[in-house]
């Protein structure tokens, strides 16, 4: 299948290309499903509005290594080449790499890099890579319709809020932009890709999408609350027509919510359920909450079957109480049980989150969560590791704790990033992987994966068990093969540098004033 997607639009002159790199991340790399970029389709919708010829290069569908990322993208014509990565940190350096060998090969190309990363990472990445010309920070959409606007007109964009880029001293930057307020305003170019090229939960045809935008909590960890800066959401009767469309007309079957926080508001989450319910559509919805919405939703976890949801994944994070109250987490042990306790209740099953590395001190630490664990009796679970992003307030908690794992493209919440004092690196694996067995191969779990009596929950159980499978295996050769092991590892902030917790929100509330801020980078 053609990993390429044209749009043409004849109003303007520039061409423009969105790249999605291949991700080095074991969540891309392993299943053989793959969703849409929508980020990058995000900013796509407002440029084809807006005239501009705009492709999609889905390098990481395709799994296409560097050589043939680059003849995918200079196959046609092109002007502008526009990297995002919901990756993140762990696609930084791939994107650098790109970036460095697009530029040889096509030296008056321009290009654009967005996302997490570039956006608090702005003046490093000009720093390191001059074959960036532009960062664009914070959402995209405006932004980048507007600066192309700028640079296809000839005119003058270095007041444009929200972009970085290169002076002859160095890296600089305009004001903050403003965050989008009207979600609605802004739609996602569905006609970039084609549909049948993307699946999930084992072959579904399948779309990610946002109903909103952000979070109200302070979790010290986060990496995406600071970037959206506030919550939002997308009008509930116009966002349940979309989904219901792109079933209709492109055989859509399974939606996948990449909110931090669908459920935020309940009479938002409840008017868009409605919504669904009213359009008629057999779809399949799963996404990430908190367990506290849930137990607040009780008495319309109904709604929630009845709309197609299917399974959420709750944030716990710690099965400690101390720990949870240390990142901020604003949850409390007694809720978390109760939400996985009525999700099954309403036949919708439960993901629950184990994040390594908050505050484990000894073994007996972690034989607590196995513990907590099997007494919370999730259907299934995902176990992470810690993961310091210098724009959170845990960064600055961590700054002098030890790195195992220099290398950014490892920072995909899979692999130890820092060290756990009083537990050796090999022994911290060694019990996240005694974890991640011992919870899924209890007889209940067993039971619910292989004889359960609901065909849609006995495929969603079986899908997962087999891709766990996978990722459990590779893991494993990956630690005792591959892995790197230093005598002396560098602490966190001797690596890769002070906190930026006070940046940690990326765009003004308000209106944004055209202020140049001229910053040298440090060589």
């Amino acid at each position: 299948m053609n990993n390429v997607s044209s749009i043409r639009a004849p109003r303007r002159h520039l061409r423009i290309c969105l790249l999605n790199p291949t991700h080095t991340a074991i969540g891309s790399r392993i299943p053989s499903d793959h969703l849409p970029p929508l980020g990058l389709l995000a900013v796509g919708g407002p440029l084809l509005d807006d005239g501009f010829a705009v492709r999609l290069v889905d390098a990481d569908r395709a799994g296409l290594d560097a050589r043939q990322t680059l003849v995918a993208v200079l196959a046609e014509p092109v002007d502008v080449v526009m990297m995002g990565h919901s990756g993140s940190s762990s696609a930084h350096r791939t994107v650098l790499n790109l970036a460095l060998r697009l530029k040889r090969l096509h030296p008056r190309l321009i290009i654009v890099c967005g996302g997490v990363h570039p956006t608090y990472h702005w003046q490093e990445t000009l720093a390191q890579c001059k074959a960036i010309d532009f960062v664009v920070r914070g959402e995209g959409e405006r932004t980048t319709r507007d600066l192309l606007r700028l640079l296809d007109a000839g005119a003058d964009w270095r007041q444009l809020p929200g972009i970085a880029w290169r002076e002859a001293d160095g890296p600089a930057a305009s004001a903050k932009a403003t965050m989008l307020e009207c979600l609605d305003d802004w739609r996602v170019g569905w006609e970039l890709i084609a549909h049948e090229n993307y699946s999930y939960w084992g072959g579904m045809r399948a779309v990610v999408v946002q109903f909103s935008r952000g979070c109200p909590y302070l979790c010290s960890y986060c990496g995406q609350r600071g970037f959206w800066t506030r919550w939002r959401h997308r009008d509930p009767a116009r966002f349940a027509a979309e989904l219901a469309r792109l079933h209709r007309e492109h055989g859509v079957q399974l939606i996948n919510f990449a909110d931090e926080l669908p459920t935020g508001s309940r009479k938002a989450w409840r008017a868009f359920l409605e919504a669904l319910i009213a359009q008629n559509v057999p779809l399949t919805l799963v996404g990430s909450t908190r367990a506290g919405d849930i137990v607040r939703d009780a008495d319309i976890l109904h709604l929630y079957k009845r709309a197609g949801v299917i399974r959420f994944l709750l944030g716990i994070e710690s099965y400690s109480q101390a720990t949870l109250a240390a990142i901020r987490k604003g949850a409390t042990q007694s809720e978390d049980r109760e939400a996985i306790r009525l999700l099954r209740q309403h036949g919708i099953l439960s993901m629950a989150s184990c994040v390594v590395g908050f505050d484990e001190r000894s073994d007996a630490d972690f034989l607590r969560t196995l513990r907590h664990l099997r007494d919370y009796d999730p259907d299934q679970i995902q176990t992470l590791y810690a993961t310091p992003h210098r724009w959170t307030p845990f960064y600055g908690e961590v700054a002098r704790r030890r790195v195992l794992e220099p290398d950014t493209r490892k920072w995909d919440y899979k692999h130890q990033v820092l060290e756990t004092p009083g537990v050796p690196a090999w022994r911290v694996f060694a019990w996240v992987k005694f974890i991640e067995v011992a919870v899924q191969l209890r007889p209940k779990a067993l039971w619910r994966t292989f004889f359960n009596r609901d065909p849609d929950q006995a495929h969603a159980m079986r899908w997962y068990t087999a891709i766990g499978r996978k990722v459990w295996f590779h893991e494993l050769a990956e630690f005792l093969f591959r892995r790197r092991h230093f005598q002396a590892p560098p602490a966190l902030e001797d690596l890769a540098g002070s906190s930026m917790a006070d940046e940690e929100e990326s765009m003004a509330v308000g209106r944004a004033r055209g202020r140049v801020v001229r910053l040298v980078a440090q060589r």
